[in-house]
C-alpha cells in the first residue's frame, strides 16, 4: 500500500503541538516531525504556552529549560511512540 507523506495516518495529536529538541536516539529531528504530523499534530520551532508536549533527545538545551519553566510535559522518543499508540 502506497501511503502519501501528506495523508494522516491517524489524528491522535489532532490540537497538539509539539516541540523536539536535542538529538532522539533512532528518529531524526526531520522523521520526529513527519511522524508528529502524520498523526495530526503540529511541529513548532519554539516553545511557548501553546506548546504541548516537548519531544526531549540527548543534548538538549534552552528549549527543554523554557518548557519547564512553562510547566509543559516533556517527552522522549519512547514516549512520543507511546502516546501515537495511545498509551500514554
Amino acid at each position: 500500500n502506497f501511503v502519501s507523506t501528506n495523508v494522516a495516518t491517524s489524528d491522535v495529536f489532532a490540537g497538539k503541538t509539539f516541540v523536539i529538541t536535542g538529538t532522539l536516539p533512532t528518529m531524526s529531528r526531520d522523521e520526529a516531525a513527519k511522524f508528529i504530523e502524520s498523526n495530526g499534530g503540529k511541529v513548532a520551532s519554539s516553545v511557548s504556552k501553546k506548546t504541548t508536549y516537548l519531544v526531549e533527545g540527548e543534548a538538549a538545551g534552552s528549549k527543554a529549560v523554557k518548557a519547564r519553566q512553562l510547566g509543559i510535559t516533556i517527552i522522549n522518543e519512547d514516549g512520543l511512540k507511546a502516546l501515537a499508540q495511545g498509551e500514554a
